[in-house]
């Protein structure tokens, strides 16, 4: 086994323990006067494990002490140190003395322990405070061993050449970093990087698509656009406010006051100033040309589109009308909006900044052409239009608050060659008009039909062979359907009637007992085929459907009404189409407004065929168009006043009401639908006027024989080469 070291261990806060405690030793010694012997006092001072804190405030005293208690310590042979920590307090304990026995185990657990020594107290002072006492370890707890410690290595000192090598490593690294993204940032991405620089110079200029024009059938210009100017105000670059209104009142044609008013700083939505606000819209080219020569500043002016309707009010309930930014609104306009628009273009270029905001010479400069819109070209007439509007307005204007509607069509086509409204209004200023004056009567005028529809119930008759042209039947002057009684005007007192002359004097009671044999489902299903209760898919947006009475909800009434044209709801468009497939040998053809679609390049597209549909044959047909000739040339007839003299004319006066969300209206609705040559038709025409004060049959058959005698000397038919039939309404 290695020999000992003497030199004194130290602790783990680098303290030396053995000379401390020798030192104290040797103080014990000069107290008491025998070595390692020392009073109780004493051996409570002290712990197994070092120096207690009296002994450090005793330190400078021990400290002269200490060369010689190292000295001593050194002499102490080896053999006599104990392992035993508490050996200082059993010393106190047992006078100095040790037995014999003891001291060889001693010496045995010494060799493989540790030595401790205790150093004693120094005097106390009076002071001094005393040291803190510490509970006796008890005598069952068996001491513990500490391991023995070897002394700490010292430090090992940096090599400075390593760190230099460190240090240069990462500098060359950071330079290489940066050498790297010098070389992406000019190589790789020079192109976002330039393009982002460009995007601030860059300004876009929207260039407006030509809307498409709408043509009549035959390339009349019915409402176009045409090239004109904006004129626009930059509030935070006008200067004179007041003086600049002034200035521009006359040119514009708008007040001061409201000029002023809209150039007046303002702030958007997000917080920014102004820099734009329209001052007006569809200026003149040479107006806007006095007024850039004004230089102005913070005014100036740009290519703008104005929509012209050349004949103010000509189909303008046909045609509707645009906003200032070229969207339709209504009618044809809203309808084909996506085919009339076209599609805009643009152009982006480089400009300068401050006071060089002008494009800059070989920047960047990138045009997209706009695609100018589609036309339409309509089935209208434009003289044919111009006539019927002038005629319903003379006729109507007999009525003070009258609604009326007139549409054309022409046989066997079903092509609409005019519909009017009354009132109307000009489209080329919409703003002045009321709401109800835009309205086309023609489909939207929902009215309670009247006799107009007994039409539908002799044809259905004939169809299903529950009459035949000669059939005549005993009228009774009234008929009861349940609870209500239904009469004639015209009083037959029960004798026998034929078929015109029920027609002619328009006979309820006829009417109804022929329904009466056709059925109820039989009379449902042919104003089904007649195109009642649907849209006739027209063209017109907001086009009402009308409404057909279910099966389910007819009453004992019902009978009697329906088949009169009563409890039944149509448009004056949907009865000129039934009229019009009487005309077209029983044939049904959807009516139409659009012809074509011609786009830019000139090229024209048909719309799609019309939809077609057989409700009656032509025999059938053609005995109709007889039984409603007797109308007009019956003596005392109900349509004696839309006879023409020169051409044959079958067809129907009506009387019912206005329906207005289902409701009735006040006053009457009277209607006439008729067509000519009755031979021959070439032509329907059905007029309708609502009049809340009455006198509605002074209108309708007046304004028909004048539409109808327009038509046929616009388009030289012929006159009729045969008279009418003679008709016998009693035959005995």
């Amino acid at each position: 086994m290695p020999p000992r070291s003497e030199e004194p261990r130290r602790d783990a806060t680098g303290s030396r323990r053995g000379s401390s405690r020798d030192v104290g030793g040797r103080g014990a010694e000069r107290r008491s006067g025998e070595p390692g012997a020392g009073g109780i006092s004493d051996a409570r001072a002290y712990t197994p494990r070092g120096r207690t804190v009296r002994e450090q405030r005793a330190g400078a005293r021990g400290e002269r002490d200490d060369a010689a208690g190292r000295a001593e310590q050194r002499r102490t042979p080896r053999s006599t140190r104990s392992g035993d920590p508490f050996r200082p307090a059993l010393q106190v304990l047992d006078g100095g003395r040790a037995g014999a026995g003891r001291t060889g185990r001693r010496e045995a657990a010494g060799r493989s322990g540790v030595v401790r020594t205790v150093t004693p107290r120094g005097p106390r002072h009076d002071d001094e405070p005393p040291a803190p006492r510490r509970a006796p370890r008890r005598p069952d707890r068996p001491a513990a061993r500490r391991p023995s410690r070897k002394p700490p290595k010292p430090p090992r000192l940096a090599d400075p050449r390593r760190r230099l090598r460190l240090g240069t490593v990462l500098t060359l690294a950071l330079f290489a970093v940066i050498g790297i993204r010098l070389v992406v940032l000019q190589a790789v991405d020079t192109p976002a990087y330039a393009g982002g620089g460009v995007a601030d110079r860059l300004r876009t200029v929207t260039l407006p698509a030509a809307r498409g024009a709408i043509y009549d059938r035959d390339g009349a210009p019915l409402a176009h656009s045409v090239e004109a100017r904006y004129v626009y105000a930059d509030p935070t670059r006008v200067k004179d406010i007041q003086g600049t209104a002034k200035a521009l009142s006359p040119l514009l044609g708008i007040p001061a006051s409201e000029l002023a008013e809209k150039m007046k700083p303002r702030k958007r939505i997000n917080g920014a100033d102004s820099e734009f606000e329209y001052l007006a819209r569809g200026v003149d080219i040479d107006r806007a040309r006095q007024i850039t020569a004004l230089e102005l500043p913070g005014i100036g002016t740009h290519r703008d589109e104005r929509r012209e309707v050349p004949g103010g009010d000509l189909a303008a309930n046909l045609l509707g009308f645009t906003s200032q930014d070229m969207v339709g609104l209504e009618g044809l306009e809203a309808r084909y909006d996506d085919v009339l628009r076209g599609e805009d273009g643009k152009r982006v270029y480089e400009v300068g900044l401050g006071d060089l905001a002008a494009p800059i010479p070989g920047g960047y400069s990138e045009t997209t052409k706009a695609k100018p819109g589609s036309s339409l070209q309509l089935t209208v007439d434009r003289d044919l239009q111009f006539m019927t509007q002038r005629i319903l307005a003379r006729h109507m204007a007999k009525s003070k608050g009258s609604t009326g509607a007139a549409v054309v069509i022409e046989i066997p086509s079903g092509e609409v060659l005019s519909q009017a409204s009354h009132p109307t209004y000009n489209a080329a200023k919409p703003e002045a008009s009321e709401p109800t004056d835009r309205e086309d009567a023609a489909t939207s005028f929902v009215v309670d039909p009247g006799s107009v529809h007994k039409a539908v119930t002799f044809g259905a008759a004939l169809q299903e062979r529950v009459i035949t042209p000669d059939t005549t039947l005993p009228i009774a002057n009234s008929i009861k359907m349940g609870d209500t009684w239904f009469s004639d005007t015209h009083r037959a007192d029960g004798k026998r009637m034929s078929l015109p002359g029920m027609m002619a004097y328009s006979s309820n009671v006829g009417t109804i007992q022929i329904a009466d044999k056709l059925g109820q489902e039989r009379l449902i299903d042919y104003q089904k085929r007649f195109g009642l209760g649907e849209p006739t898919g027209v063209g017109m947006p907001g086009e009402a459907s009308g409404r057909l009475l279910p099966a389910d909800e007819w009453s004992g009434s019902s009978y009697g009404s329906v088949p009169i044209g009563h409890s039944v709801d149509a448009t004056p468009l949907q009865m000129a189409a039934v009229y019009a497939t009487i005309a077209n040998n029983g044939t049904y053809v959807q009516p139409r407004l659009v012809k074509a679609v011609i786009g830019p390049d000139g090229k024209s597209t048909p719309t799609e065929p019309p939809v077609t549909r057989s409700v009656l044959s032509p025999e059938n047909a053609a005995a109709l168009r007889t039984i409603l000739e007797a109308v007009t040339t019956v003596e005392d007839g109900t349509g004696r006043a839309a006879a023409i003299p020169e051409w044959r004319v079958a067809g129907k006066t009506g009387t019912g009401w206005r329906l207005v969300d289902g409701r009735k209206q006040p006053g009457e609705v009277a209607s006439f639908i008729g067509m000519a040559p009755a031979e021959n038709p070439r032509y329907v025409i059905a007029v309708f006027a609502h009049t809340p004060a009455g006198g509605g049959g002074d209108i309708a058959a007046p304004a028909f024989r004048e539409m109808m005698q327009f038509t046929l000397r616009h388009y030289g038919v012929p006159p009729s080469g045969e008279k009418a039939p003679k008709f016998t309404v009693y035959p005995r």
